[in-house]
């Protein structure tokens, strides 16, 4: 890819559970030039349901939350139909046995990176309505990484450039 050509990067965090791993993401999210940030489900948004700044996530996300747009929607389903439609290529990071070595991923110019819940992974849905998933193998003892890991491994390996 030219260097002139801009990235369109939007990120959706479904059924994330921890205030604190959402806030480290949007740090990461700032950090690489995301566009957006969509929450949906469960995940904690910067806001309480009365609107106002939430402490605990201005703390982890140092500003962030300010400087990344995001929303929160109801159902994924019709944001992921949207952004199909708009050419974006979505791919979950996942482990499954459809799943590829994210080090063989390049992701194209328009594109959104599913994260999903810390124990039960991404939804069975959300993987079936993927262009692709991106596996990041483990070498140890345990089956997997932090989300907000896991993001900022992604992330800095598909689109620093």
């Amino acid at each position: 890819m030219k260097k002139t050509e801009k990235k369109e990067i939007s990120l959706l965090l479904h059924n994330i559970r921890s205030v604190y791993n959402v806030g480290a993401i949007f740090r990461t999210a700032d950090a690489m030039g995301v566009s957006k940030i969509i929450l949906s489900g469960y995940t904690p948004t910067p806001v309480d349901r009365f609107g106002n700044a939430r402490g605990d996530f201005a703390k982890c996300a140092l500003g962030a939350e300010r400087s990344v747009a995001w929303e929160y929607v109801k159902n994924p389903g019709i944001v992921l139909s949207r952004l199909k439609k708009e050419g974006f290529e979505i791919i979950s990071v996942e482990q499954s046995k459809n799943s590829l070595d994210y080090k063989k991923v390049k992701p194209k110019n328009r594109c959104l990176v599913i994260f999903g819940a810390e124990v039960s992974g991404i939804s069975k849905f959300l993987l079936q309505k993927s262009d692709i998933i991106a596996e990041i193998p483990m070498g140890g003892r345990k089956e997997s990484l932090n989300v907000s890991v896991s993001a900022g491994i992604v992330l800095y390996r598909w689109f620093d450039d």
